[in-house]
């Protein structure tokens, strides 16, 4: 039998892909290294470790049905969130400590704030479904055994998650080019307070979500349309912004803003990009889901 040490190290292998399963299918980072924990918990108390053929698929399984249960808890307490509910945004922070759970999520497609949004719409064994098999390529049977249904019936439900997904993300994601100089083209107007350049920056049906959870001031429901999300974002600011307020940064593997008020207060935003203009723009305020981003110099 291998040792504690052993164990532990091909589990460490596998930490940062189960983050990205658990955070991808509750769309939070506290829950998601719950889910992980207890998936070591439980690989510690498997009699003889080596009976275990695929660790990997072995882990993927235990922390996708710990994943689906978290996210079935969350969907009840849901039911009393105020206001919009958007996920816990990832942001990457130079310098970080390698403890840091967001800096131990691989950053990629699957876990863009777009698609995240997009699956917060499907029910909790859909989004599984898909996850599990689409984009973490897991074999419909084992997929099966997170979801408790049938093979048949999970084809199913990955079906109707991908025609939902595909009809509402963005076919062809923009170059990462392409982000980053509308993002900081986006910063600079709104430093600035440039209406106009906002609008040209946006796509005419951009739509603006926020989530500031009933505890700081928030978007009471979504904001659509190039100049009222121009305009809204102008008297949000209030003209010019101070020096250092508005940062970019990569959030969910993508360009994003973070934006530090004077009374300390932190928003992170989340863009969505096609057709060369930005067509969504996501605003997580809510503290509670911010605890990893920290103000300049905390």
């Amino acid at each position: 039998m291998p040792d504690e040490d052993e164990l532990a190290r091909a589990f460490e292998v596998e930490r940062p892909r189960l983050l990205r399963v658990a955070y991808s299918t509750t769309g939070s980072l506290a829950e998601a290294e719950d889910c992980v924990q207890e998936s070591w918990l439980r690989l510690r108390r498997v009699p003889d470790p080596r009976a275990i053929r695929d660790l990997r698929s072995w882990l993927t399984t235990a922390v996708g049905r710990l994943a689906l249960d978290a996210l079935g808890s969350a969907r009840s307490r849901r039911e009393r969130y105020v206001g919009t509910w958007l996920p816990e945004p990832v942001v990457e922070r130079a310098g970080a400590v390698a403890s840091d759970p967001a800096e131990r999520v691989t950053l990629d497609e699957s876990v863009s704030m777009a698609l995240l949004v997009v699956l917060d719409e499907l029910s909790p064994a859909q989004r599984t479904a898909f996850l599990l098999h689409d984009v973490f390529g897991m074999p419909f049977g084992q997929v099966a055994e997170v979801v408790g249904r049938t093979p048949a019936a999970v084809r199913q439900l990955a079906s109707r998650a991908r025609r939902h997904v595909e009809r509402n993300r963005p076919h062809t994601p923009a170059p990462r080019a392409e982000q980053w100089r509308l993002v900081h083209a986006f910063a600079a107007a709104c430093r600035e307070g440039d209406l106009e350049g906002l609008v040209r920056l946006l796509d005419p049906e951009v739509a603006w979500r926020g989530d500031g959870g009933g505890l700081v001031s928030s978007l009471p429901g979504v904001v659509r349309g190039a100049e009222r999300v121009a305009s809204r974002l102008i008297a949000f600011g209030r003209g010019p912004m101070p020096p250092g307020s508005l940062r970019v940064a990569t959030v969910n593997g993508a360009a994003g803003l973070l934006f530090y008020a004077p009374e300390g207060d932190v928003s992170v935003a989340s863009f969505t990009v096609a057709g060369g203009r930005i067509t969504a723009i996501d605003v997580q305020r809510n503290p509670e889901k911010l605890t990893s981003v920290r103000y300049p110099g905390a």
